[in-house]
């Protein structure tokens, strides 16, 4: 009997969902879509590594003012009390959780940058997300992700099926779109799954002979790319690990997934793109300060981080890593020691290119006349600017107004967190 595309993933394309193949790569399976032309562009051997704490991490916390004596009026039970915060200049202070990571800032490798978000104004997690990951904000009808964009007009690196990988078990909207990218769950298990090697090799060729003679560059883009991937993998064998210079990352999906992002630098697989997410960071009822629930979320946060740059060692001169958060945490604490949604954040970059021991963007303070609509910290860094000079300075993009549509770029916004 003849199997039929549709046929052959219902049979076998589920085991491939399950196991992390790219979603858009099993639709176009499906419905024979040619995938995108070739072009060029990119710095070969560079990677960025995005990282977006979901919930709208409380950036007062994670970067402390202790210079502005706002932020103990308004916070008596929930402030990070000035000799427990690890003083960065004498004005901000790293909370204790993220203790990990000041050495990073001792080696002028880790930059802060407070009062950064997006110019839309909206307190709803939804928006704010799909705000950040489109890189339109306030426009909902944006079709992919400025990440994806970015791929679409610097090809150079798209002979891999490694150049743009999320950690997850979903595509995520920043990487959305007609470039090629992967959503892997565990690089252990990426692939297709069989009960043995024999199966597996005859449910490849199967899959691979659907789309052999497809008239429309199928296999290259889509089909040839996740067993590609897969292929690739079994060659480097990444069940067999082992982090290096003494690096242990923190239990949990986020520090295996900058493990296995690592592990992919290391194994030279032509990864430039690298995207994982964590959870936690919505505080409403208490918070803590010191120690309790955000204090627990940023010291996993931090170590996971310190364990990559160990573990890259010399190689986190071709990494830079930011992390991002949909927005930030009202001023004042709410009746339930906790914190609501509100507008400015704080965001990390990280890394060997990155001109690091300053905390960048300009402090408005945290005074009831500065504050946005009398309750928020105001934003003064547009996320969109900090992500167009990593993208231009770091992987050598020359389309920033492509991949942020509607937004003058100017270097003379950029916030100067990478060497020119």
């Amino acid at each position: 009997m003849r199997l039929s595309r549709r046929g052959f993933l219902k049979a076998g394309g589920l085991a491939m969902v399950s196991y992390g193949l790219d979603p858009l790569f099993l639709a176009r399976a499906v419905y024979a879509q040619p995938g995108p032309a070739q072009a060029a562009g990119s710095r070969s051997g560079r990677v960025l590594v995005c990282l977006f704490q979901r919930g709208a991490v409380d950036g007062l916390s994670m970067l402390v003012p202790h210079g502005d004596p706002w932020y103990y009026k308004e916070r008596p039970n929930i402030a990070i009390a000035e000799t427990q915060a690890i003083d960065l200049d004498g004005r901000f202070g790293l909370h204790p959780a993220l203790a990990p990571l000041k050495p990073l800032w001792d080696a002028r490798v880790l930059a802060p940058i407070h009062a950064i978000g997006s110019p839309d104004p909206t307190r709803s997690h939804f928006d704010a997300q799909d705000y950040m990951e489109s890189g339109t904000p306030g426009v909902k009808s944006t079709a992919d992700g400025w990440l994806n964009r970015y791929c679409q007009h610097q090809r150079e690196h798209d002979e891999t099926p490694f150049r743009a990988v999320s950690f997850g078990p979903e595509l995520p909207r920043i990487l959305a779109g007609s470039a090629p990218s992967l959503a892997i769950g565990d690089l252990r298990t990426f692939g297709v799954r069989a009960p043995n090697d024999q199966a597996r090799d005859q449910l490849t060729r199967a899959f691979e002979a659907l789309y052999d003679t497809a008239p429309t560059g199928l296999l290259a883009s889509s089909a040839q790319e996740g067993f590609e991937a897969a292929n690739m993998l079994r060659k480097i064998e990444p069940d067999r690990y082992s982090p290096e210079h003494g690096a242990t990352y923190p239990n949990g999906r986020f520090g295996q997934s900058l493990l296995q992002i690592a592990q992919l630098i290391k194994a030279g697989v032509g990864l430039e793109i690298a995207f994982a997410d964590v959870t936690g960071w919505d505080t409403h009822v208490n918070q803590g300060a010191e120690q309790g629930q955000l204090a627990a979320r940023l010291g996993e946060f931090a170590q996971a981080l310190a364990a990559f740059a160990q573990d890259l060692g010399d190689r986190m001169n071709d990494v830079v890593l930011v992390t991002c958060s949909e927005f930030g945490r009202t001023i004042a604490q709410n009746g339930s020691a906790g914190t609501d949604h509100g507008r400015a954040t704080a965001m990390l970059v990280m890394g060997g290119p990155v001109r690091g021991g300053r905390v960048l963007g300009r402090w408005p303070g945290l005074a009831p006349a500065a504050r946005f609509e009398g309750r928020d910290l105001a934003v003064t860094t547009d996320f969109r600017d900090l992500f167009a000079e990593i993208l231009g300075r770091h992987l050598g993009s020359d389309a920033l107004e492509s991949v942020f549509p509607g937004h003058a770029i100017d270097p003379a916004k950029f916030v100067g967190a990478l060497r020119a």
